[in-house]
C-alpha cells in the first residue's frame, strides 16, 4: 500500500487532479500554463518568477503521484441481494464505481471488493479499496453503522428516525418512483381508476414513509420536470365510488403483488384504503400474475425527455414521443398515464448513513450515482469498533 498521509491532520485535502481532461493540476492553478505528463507546452517566461514556481508545482504533481493516497478501505453495506454469477456492470451503485476502481474479489449475493484503479481517468482515487456487503436488512445496517462496522449504510424511513444526533446523512433527488402498475388483463378502467383515487397517498407518505420524499402523480419528479405539481395526487373516495357504481360486485377483487417486505406496509394500507370505497383488495407475494403491482422505477437521466423514455420502458409502457419542450414533454406523460394503467405514488430519495471515519464527499450524485473516489477513511478513534 503506498504512503499514507496522517489523516487526522487533514482537513480540506487538495482537489483531485484532473490533469488528464483539464491539462491543470488543481483549480488553484487555473489560469497558469497546463501541465502534462507527456510533454511541457508553452512555459512561463523566465522574467516571471511567481508564475515559474506555480508552474513547477503543476508540474510536480502531474510528473509525481497522480494525486494523494490518504488511503483506507471504505465498509459499505446495501440491502439488494444480487445473486447474479458476475458483478453487475448496469444501473447505479456498484457500476459507478467502474471508472476509478476495479473489481478485486466478487462472492455472489454476499460480498463485492474493489480496488483503487492506478490509471482512472480522473487520478488515482484517495481510498485503497471498497468492501461491500451485500443483501443485509436495513436494520442490520443501522445497527453496523452504529456499532462501528461500517461506513456507509442504506438508511429507510424508520432507520432515518433512529439515528444518534449528529449522523452525517447524503440524500439524494428524489429518483425512485413508486408506482401501482395494472396486468393488461385488467381491461376495465374505472377499476383501475377507482383504485387510482381511492390510495391516500399524503397518508402513506406521512406515516409510513415519515415524510421522506415526495408525494406525486407524475412519472417524472418535480426537480426534473418542473410540472409535476399540475398531476392530483389528493384521494378522492366518493369519484372511486362513483366509478365502481356500474362495476358487478364479483369483478371487485383484486390482487396486489408486492416482492420488496419493505414495502409491504405500503401494499396493505392501499389494500384498506380500497376496502373503503368497495374494492376487495388482496396483498401478495410479488408474482406475474397478480392484478396490481407495486413496484419501483428510478430516474436515470436528469434530462426529462431522456428521464421519461427510460421510465416507459421499464414498465412496459409505449415508448413516448420526442418532446422538445416543456409543454411536449408534459403531454407525453400525461399520454402515458391515461387510462390508469400505471399510476405513481410517491418519488423517493437515496439516503445513506455516513460514519464518521468518512472524510470527502458527498459521496452520491442528485440521482444518487456512487462518487467514492473523492473520500477517504480517516484512522479509527479510540473505542471504535471495527469489522470482524
Amino acid at each position: 500500500m503506498g504512503q499514507i498521509v496522517n489523516l487526522r491532520r487533514i482537513v480540506n485535502p487538495p482537489p483531485r487532479c484532473e490533469a488528464s481532461r483539464s491539462g491543470v493540476a488543481s483549480p488553484h492553478l487555473a489560469g497558469f500554463p497546463a501541465a502534462s505528463s507527456r510533454r511541457i507546452a508553452n512555459p512561463p517566461q523566465v522574467n516571471n518568477l511567481p508564475h515559474i514556481l506555480v508552474w513547477l508545482l503543476a508540474v510536480g504533481l502531474v510528473h509525481g503521484a497522480t494525486r494523494p493516497r490518504y488511503g483506507g478501505t471504505l465498509r459499505v453495506e446495501m440491502r439488494a441481494a444480487i445473486e447474479t454469477p458476475d458483478p453487475p456492470v448496469t444501473g447505479h451503485g456498484m457500476p459507478d464505481l467502474a471508472a476509478a476502481f476495479h473489481i478485486a474479489r466478487w462472492e455472489a449475493g454476499r460480498r463485492a471488493v474493489y480496488e483503487a484503479n492506478e490509471n482512472a481517468a480522473g487520478g488515482r482515487p484517495y481510498l485503497e479499496s471498497i468492501d461491500i456487503q451485500i443483501g443485509k436488512p436495513l436494520h442490520d445496517q443501522s445497527i453496523d453503522l452504529e456499532l462501528g462496522r461500517a461506513d456507509i449504510v442504506e438508511l429507510g424511513p424508520s432507520e432515518l428516525l433512529r439515528q444518534s444526533a449528529g449522523r452525517r446523512v447524503w440524500s439524494s433527488s428524489p429518483v425512485r418512483v413508486m408506482v401501482l402498475l395494472f396486468n393488461p388483463r385488467i381491461a376495465d378502467s374505472l377499476i383501475r381508476g377507482a383504485l387510482a383515487m381511492a390510495v391516500d397517498r399524503s397518508a402513506i407518505h406521512s406515516v409510513l414513509m415519515q415524510r421522506q420524499g415526495e408525494v406525486s402523480g407524475a412519472l417524472l419528479p418535480q426537480w426534473i420536470s418542473g410540472y409535476a405539481f399540475v398531476f392530483p395526487t389528493a384521494a378522492d373516495a366518493a369519484r372511486a365510488r362513483t366509478l365502481l357504481a356500474g362495476v358487478p360486485p364479483g369483478q371487485r377483487t383484486l390482487s396486489l403483488g408486492v416482492e420488496d417486505a419493505a414495502a409491504r406496509p405500503i401494499a396493505e394500507r392501499i389494500a384498506l384504503n380500497a376496502r373503503y370505497v368497495g374494492l376487495a383488495v388482496s396483498v401478495v407475494p410479488q408474482t406475474a400474475n397478480a392484478d396490481v403491482r407495486l413496484v419501483e422505477v428510478r430516474v436515470s437521466s436528469a434530462d426529462g425527455a431522456r428521464a421519461l423514455v427510460s421510465l416507459a420502458a421499464a414498465l412496459g409502457l409505449p415508448e413516448p414521443p420526442r418532446a422538445d419542450s416543456a409543454e411536449a414533454l408534459q403531454a407525453a406523460e400525461r399520454a402515458l398515464l391515461e387510462g390508469f394503467r400505471v399510476v405513481p405514488l410517491l418519488h423517493l430519495p437515496d439516503v445513506y448513513g455516513v460514519s464518521s471515519r468518512v472524510k470527502g464527499g458527498p459521496g452520491i450524485t442528485p440521482l444518487g450515482e456512487w462518487r467514492f473516489e473523492n473520500l477517504w477513511v480517516a484512522e479509527p478513534r479510540s473505542g471504535e469498533g471495527g469489522r470482524p
